[in-house]
């Protein structure tokens, strides 16, 4: 019996020895201590106990991400129902960890329900088939709301929100996006973008906040945060992206995707310090630029992707590609000779996940001969999946990975609607008034024209159910617009819509003013660049037409970019609402009308003449200052008029004296002396008398919102990063690193300065 029993255990031994050596084999071990399916367990455990257990091939999966056409109708483009044959090619084939819907694709029906029945039904068929059971994380644009949605309410694009120089709104705009995308299955939203607005050629303008980067980081920060904060609704969490990491926006010749010539300097004081406050914020995710920069496409670039996103401003999340870019680098960039190729250069450059649209199995090959050749290092795969997992794992995949698909039409239809006024009201800017504004509510007869006045395609602009804007068939989302938020306002008067210029000149002639809608047709990315960023000769004609009657003319502008006006620059009144979203129209005529005092002032400068690209307010300036060589906008970075009007004293500093890594504590007095409340905008810049290095004028260091009663005084106090002054230090060549210099600088507050030494 005893030797029985020894044999009966050298027998386990062995058998478990082989087993061993199996798993090793295979690339499967199964480790002792804490299992990875433990929600208790400390998150970086949880990682490494999965990790260790996951053959190459299920690493790579995990760093693909394919759309969801792939899976339904013909495998292809047909957007029929899901199939089981097509999920397996993907899901359990090519073990795929991420699935995204492109603008426009959507479930049909398209409804909050559907979508969660949709994503629930993905996510169920790669567990069941996933050997480890590690759920996908689901992405889509929701870029102004949930916008892919037929029925979610629309915010206003960025370059509008960052009108309203509002943190605190864009952090309830981004709670309120996150909670319409959670309840879809949706955990994964690629917004908001923090490239910088310099180029009104560019067809993705409209997608920014601001040409500053402290305002365009301080808005998109503020985002992020509200859209990652934890969920009170049961679901796991949604992560946020930063993007489009880096010098995207500022393409050579302003159409997209082109390339970049961006000197260090520039990147690094510039276009880089946008990013910082998402990273500082947590933003869970990081999408790659699709162009190139100095030569070098960005998903080729160790530079960007690992010495500037990784080591200097300390990004630790998932950086992933934009649509389909990594076969760019072959096809388009022509800088590798095969796609097995381009994937080993992005991959080794810090890319951790592709976007790779259509070819799963193209992608997991190319990587797994990368790594199998010796191009891509093993560990370099572990480094991307170890992120991609923590990711999950922080999200709360693993534990919630279905939505409730009986709450989500509740919680997405036609939700904070009252939060899209608002936030359309505040991103409002009256650009020019000589008294007209505001309007009466009693007012007799008011003749609204103009190509936009109805229009809620043109209202709503790009990435609104579809890519390039509502499709054409596609039934028109819930939206409010000019000339119905303007009837609503003034329901005792008489107001006409005159759809042509004859018309519009024929009924102003007993009217008591003409309110003219002016927009662009909606466009997303290349679709929407343009080489005349400027207003028609037809729709200049319409103003010069109503003008010319003698009535007040109040121009209204839903425009993704600043327009070269023309003509139109002398109307009586100019409203810019940009691309205002489902209750623009409300917004806009409260405006009008006075129920909202604008608060509204300008994110990027306003240019008078097509050839002012790239064009900003913080352009340096050389020693010629002849007449057309400096700053000299329609208006200047930060314009904005009021109903009523604001005094601010000279800015008193809390020290004379700071460190480099000090901040300064700025303290002004500003008082309404008009005769209506208001909200002003404060916003603080720093001059810097002498550097060794050029340096702009003025830089925008900090700001505030000031709401005021009518008559009413109150003390502000805005403290920024010394840092915040950073400036490449070096020759030509911008050899050293980003510092700031000791010496003397000045704080400007409207027309009064401060002076502080730097030590």
């Amino acid at each position: 019996m005893l030797r029985s029993r020894k044999r009966t255990a050298v027998a386990a031994l062995v058998a478990l020895a082989l087993l061993v050596t199996g798993a090793q084999a295979s690339g499967i071990i199964e480790p002792a201590g804490q299992d990875y399916q433990d929600a208790r367990a400390p998150v970086d455990r949880r990682v490494e106990s999965l990790l260790k257990r996951m053959t190459l091939e299920e690493k790579v999966g995990q760093m693909t991400q394919i759309r969801l056409g792939k899976l339904r109708g013909n495998c292809e483009w047909n957007p029929g129902p899901l199939r089981e044959d097509c999920m397996k090619a993907v899901l359990e084939d090519a073990k795929v960890g991420s699935i995204l819907s492109g603008g426009g694709d959507a479930p049909n029906p398209n409804t909050p329900r559907a979508w969660a029945e949709m994503t629930n039904a993905i996510q169920k068929y790669s567990l069941d088939h996933s050997r480890l059971r590690i759920p996908l994380i689901y992405g889509a644009d929701g870029v102004h709301g949930h916008s892919n949605v037929l029925s979610a309410t629309m915010f206003p694009h960025q370059i509008g929100l960052g009108a309203t120089w509002n943190p605190e709104l864009q952090e309830q705009l981004g709670k309120s996006t996150g909670r319409a995308m959670r309840a879809t299955g949706v955990f994964w939203n690629f917004a908001p973008v923090s490239d910088i607005a310099r180029d009104t050629r560019w067809g993705r303008y409209y997608e920014t906040y601001s040409e500053d980067p402290v305002l365009a980081g301080a808005l998109a920060a503020a985002n992020v945060r509200g859209q990652q904060a934890d969920p009170t609704d049961g679901t796991a969490k949604l992560t946020a992206t930063a993007k489009h990491f880096a010098g995207y926006s500022e393409p050579f010749n302003g159409h997209d995707r082109a390339p970049a010539q961006l000197p260090i300097r520039y990147l690094q004081d510039t276009v880089l310090p946008a990013f910082q406050p998402q990273f500082d914020a947590g933003v869970g995710t990081v999408m790659i630029n699709s162009g190139a920069v100095n030569g070098v496409p960005a998903h080729a670039s160790k530079y960007l992707l690992t010495t500037q996103l990784r080591d200097r401003m300390g990004f630790r999340g998932v950086a992933i590609t934009d649509w389909e870019d990594i076969r760019f680098l072959v096809d388009r960039y022509h800088v590798a000779a095969n796609y097995e190729e381009a994937i080993a250069m992005a991959v080794n450059a810090g890319v951790d996940m592709a976007m790779e649209p259509s070819d799963a199995a193209g992608f997991t090959a190319g990587l797994l001969a990368g790594v199998r050749s010796g191009a891509i290092p093993g560990k370099r795969i572990d480094q991307a999946v170890r992120r991609i997992l923590k990711l999950k794992f922080e999200l709360g995949l693993f534990e919630k990975p279905f939505v409730d698909v009986e709450k989500a039409d509740a919680i997405v239809n036609g939700a904070d609607r009252a939060l899209a006024r608002q936030a359309a009201a505040e991103s409002t800017v009256l650009l020019r008034n000589d008294g007209v504004l505001p309007l009466s509510t009693g007012v007799g007869k008011l003749v609204v024209t103009g190509d936009t006045a109805d229009s809620a395609a043109r209202q709503l602009g790009g990435w609104s159910v579809g890519w390039q804007g509502v499709p054409n068939g596609s039934p028109m989302p819930p939206t409010v617009t000019v000339l119905q938020g303007i009837k609503a306002a003034a329901p005792s008067a008489n107001v006409v819509s005159a759809a042509t210029q004859a018309d519009a000149v024929a009924q102003a002639g007993d009217a008591d003013a003409v309110v003219v809608v002016l927009g662009e047709d909606p466009g997303a990315e290349g679709e929407a660049d343009t080489e005349e960023p400027a207003l028609t000769a037809a729709q200049q004609g319409l103003v010069d037409a109503v003008r010319a009657t003698g009535k007040p003319v109040v121009v209204v502008l839903l425009t993704g970019r600043p327009q070269v006006l023309g003509t139109v620059a002398d109307a009586s009144a100019l409203v810019a609402g940009w691309l205002p979203g489902s209750e623009g129209g409300s917004a806009i005529a409260d405006v009008l009308f006075g129920a909202v005092n604008p608060s509204g002032r300008l994110p990027v400068s306003w240019p008078k003449a097509v050839g002012d690209q790239p064009f900003s307010y913080d352009q340096l300036r050389g020693a010629n200052t002849v007449a057309g060589s400096g700053y000299d906008p329609a208006f200047a970075f930060g314009h904005g008029l009021s109903y009523t009007t604001f005094t601010t004293s000279a800015p008193k500093l809390g020290s004379a004296e700071v460190r480099r890594d000090g901040q300064v504590k700025v303290s002004v007095t500003v008082a309404n002396t008009g005769g209506r409340d208001g909200t002003l905008v404060v916003p603080v810049y720093v001059h810097q008398p002498v550097s060794k290095v050029l340096t702009p004028p003025q830089r925008l260091v900090g700001f505030t919102r000031v709401a005021l009663k009518a008559g009413e005084q109150r003390a502000v106090e805005v403290t920024f990063d010394v840092r915040r002054l950073a400036v490449t230090a070096g020759d030509v060549d911008a050899s050293g690193k980003p510092e700031v210099a000791r010496g003397d600088y000045e704080v400007v507050v409207g027309d009064g300065r401060a002076r502080f030494t730097v030590r």
